[in-house]
């Protein structure tokens, strides 16, 4: 059940301010996912970058039997504000009408390479 309580601005963009599960939800915690692919490339420009870590995020669901419809929170770490609108576009595309929990920090990542990192929260009916 999403929670956008007339009492907090609307949300702007594809997120709600608070998501609440059922009971009996699976809850699967995926890491900080970065844009390095199997082979230990990591595509150039941000957009690349963008898709390469929601694939990574999409690999982790699928390895516990999840998928993207089921990431109930989003945490991504930019390393440019200027990155925001590009990163947003990219994960409403991912995720479709999917609305989840949102926060977006911008913030250094461990290895200059990386242009951002997305963590995510999914569940699922147990």
């Amino acid at each position: 059940m999403r929670h956008d309580p007339p009492q907090v601005a609307a949300p702007v963009g594809g997120y709600s301010h608070g998501l609440e599960l059922p009971p009996g939800q699976r809850l699967l915690f995926v890491s900080g996912q970065i844009p390095e692919r199997p082979d230990g490339r990591v595509p150039e420009g941000f957009e690349d970058q963008c898709h390469a870590v929601w694939d990574n995020v999409a690999a982790v669901l699928a390895s516990a039997g999840m998928g993207l419809q089921d990431v109930v929170k989003v945490t991504t770490f930019l390393t440019d504000p200027g990155q925001a609108d590009t990163n947003g576009r990219i994960r409403r595309q991912r995720l479709g009408d999917l609305r989840p929990a949102l926060t977006v920090v911008v913030a250094r990542t461990l290895d200059a390479k990386w242009l951002l990192e997305i963590e995510v929260v999914a569940a699922q009916a147990s």
